[in-house]
Protein backbone atom coordinates (compact mmCIF):
# COMPACT_ATOMS: atom_id res chain seq x y z
CA UNK A 1 0.00 0.00 0.00
CA UNK A 2 1.39 3.42 -1.27
CA UNK A 3 1.02 6.34 1.24
CA UNK A 4 -0.80 9.30 0.55
CA UNK A 5 2.30 11.51 -0.04
CA UNK A 6 4.03 9.19 -2.35
CA UNK A 7 0.94 8.86 -4.57
CA UNK A 8 0.46 12.36 -4.87
CA UNK A 9 3.84 13.61 -4.69
CA UNK A 10 5.44 10.58 -7.22
CA UNK A 11 6.61 7.12 -5.45
CA UNK A 12 10.62 7.93 -6.69
CA UNK A 13 13.25 6.58 -4.46
CA UNK A 14 13.95 9.77 -2.29
CA UNK A 15 10.37 9.92 -1.48
CA UNK A 16 10.06 6.61 -0.45
CA UNK A 17 13.31 7.37 1.85
CA UNK A 18 11.98 10.86 3.12
CA UNK A 19 8.40 8.98 4.15
CA UNK A 20 9.81 6.30 5.88
CA UNK A 21 12.03 8.61 8.09
CA UNK A 22 9.07 11.08 9.24
CA UNK A 23 6.92 7.91 9.63
CA UNK A 24 9.47 6.46 12.40
CA UNK A 25 11.17 9.36 12.91
CA UNK A 26 11.38 8.07 16.64
CA UNK A 27 13.64 5.32 16.18
CA UNK A 28 17.11 5.45 14.55
CA UNK A 29 17.92 2.40 11.69
CA UNK A 30 21.04 0.86 9.91
CA UNK A 31 21.15 2.13 6.64
CA UNK A 32 20.53 -1.28 5.56
CA UNK A 33 17.19 -1.49 8.03
CA UNK A 34 15.93 1.66 5.94
CA UNK A 35 16.47 0.28 2.57
CA UNK A 36 14.82 -2.75 3.36
CA UNK A 37 11.92 -1.00 4.86
CA UNK A 38 11.81 1.66 2.75
CA UNK A 39 11.70 -0.57 -0.20
CA UNK A 40 14.95 0.54 -2.08
CA UNK A 41 17.99 -0.54 -3.14
CA UNK A 42 21.21 -0.61 -0.84
CA UNK A 43 22.88 1.10 -3.84
CA UNK A 44 20.32 3.64 -4.80
CA UNK A 45 19.92 4.68 -1.02
CA UNK A 46 24.04 5.01 -1.03
CA UNK A 47 23.95 7.25 -3.55
CA UNK A 48 21.37 9.33 -2.03
CA UNK A 49 22.38 9.21 1.63
CA UNK A 50 25.76 10.84 0.88
CA UNK A 51 23.86 13.99 0.46
CA UNK A 52 21.50 13.67 3.51
CA UNK A 53 24.30 13.28 5.51
CA UNK A 54 26.18 16.48 4.15
CA UNK A 55 23.06 18.49 4.25
CA UNK A 56 22.03 17.43 7.92
CA UNK A 57 19.01 15.40 6.93
CA UNK A 58 19.85 12.45 9.02
CA UNK A 59 22.85 12.17 11.85
CA UNK A 60 24.41 9.42 12.80
CA UNK A 61 22.72 9.07 16.54
CA UNK A 62 25.11 5.54 17.86
CA UNK A 63 26.85 2.91 16.15
CA UNK A 64 26.24 -1.05 16.70
CA UNK A 65 28.85 -3.46 16.30
CA UNK A 66 29.93 -2.25 12.60
CA UNK A 67 26.55 -1.24 11.76
CA UNK A 68 25.55 3.05 11.96
CA UNK A 69 22.34 3.79 12.92
CA UNK A 70 20.42 7.11 11.87
CA UNK A 71 17.31 9.62 13.13
CA UNK A 72 16.10 12.22 10.98
CA UNK A 73 17.82 15.52 12.24
CA UNK A 74 15.24 17.47 14.10
CA UNK A 75 17.42 20.26 14.98
CA UNK A 76 17.45 20.80 10.63
CA UNK A 77 14.96 23.63 10.23
CA UNK A 78 14.97 22.16 6.57
CA UNK A 79 13.93 19.25 8.05
CA UNK A 80 11.37 20.83 10.17
CA UNK A 81 9.69 22.79 7.47
CA UNK A 82 9.73 19.50 5.00
CA UNK A 83 7.29 17.87 7.72
CA UNK A 84 5.67 20.19 8.01
CA UNK A 85 4.99 19.85 4.20
CA UNK A 86 4.62 16.48 4.25
CA UNK A 87 2.06 16.31 6.68
CA UNK A 88 0.09 19.15 5.24
CA UNK A 89 0.06 16.82 2.14
CA UNK A 90 -1.17 13.66 3.61
CA UNK A 91 -3.57 15.90 5.82
CA UNK A 92 -5.30 17.34 2.28
CA UNK A 93 -5.37 14.07 1.19
CA UNK A 94 -7.07 12.57 4.22
CA UNK A 95 -9.71 15.41 3.85
CA UNK A 96 -10.42 14.49 0.53
CA UNK A 97 -11.10 11.31 0.96
CA UNK A 98 -13.24 11.51 3.87
CA UNK A 99 -15.28 14.71 1.73
CA UNK A 100 -15.57 12.37 -0.77
CA UNK A 101 -16.64 9.10 1.02
CA UNK A 102 -19.66 11.55 2.70
CA UNK A 103 -20.51 12.54 -0.25
CA UNK A 104 -20.84 8.74 -2.08
CA UNK A 105 -23.02 8.13 0.80
CA UNK A 106 -25.54 10.71 0.63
Amino acid sequence: MVSAFLRLEGNTVRNRIWNFLIVHQEFDYSMKDIAKFSEVSYTALKEIWKEFVIREIVVNVRNVGKAKMYKLNRDNPQVERFISYYWSVVDSEVNIQIKNNIRLRV
